[in-house]
């Protein structure tokens, strides 16, 4: 006999009786993922807010990102980019 027909929580799948999801289990990884999902809304919001602040007092919102995104980046993959861009723009006679 299965687990199912003591324990309405557990599912046996038709193909292999060895793969068994809790009902309790995957209910719980749901509402886990569904917790951070409301968190990474929450987070976005306050960045949002800080961006406004930061625009609001005369900073280029623009060019703070960018320093966001360079300051997460290696300065070796920083300074070999910038290199190649110096010579483009020497090249463009920029």
């Amino acid at each position: 006999m299965s687990d199912t027909s003591t324990n309405p929580d557990v599912v046996e799948s038709e193909g292999d009786a060895t793969y068994r999801v809790t009902a309790n289990e995957l209910r719980q990884f749901v509402e886990r993922i569904e917790r951070l999902d409301a968190e990474k809304k929450d987070l976005a919001e306050q960045q949002k807010e800080v961006m406004s602040e930061a625009k609001s007092r005369g900073y280029d919102t623009k060019v703070l990102r960018k320093v966001i995104a360079l300051r997460k980046r290696d300065k070796d993959d920083i300074a070999e980019e910038e290199a190649v861009l110096d010579m483009y723009k020497e090249a463009l006679g920029m």
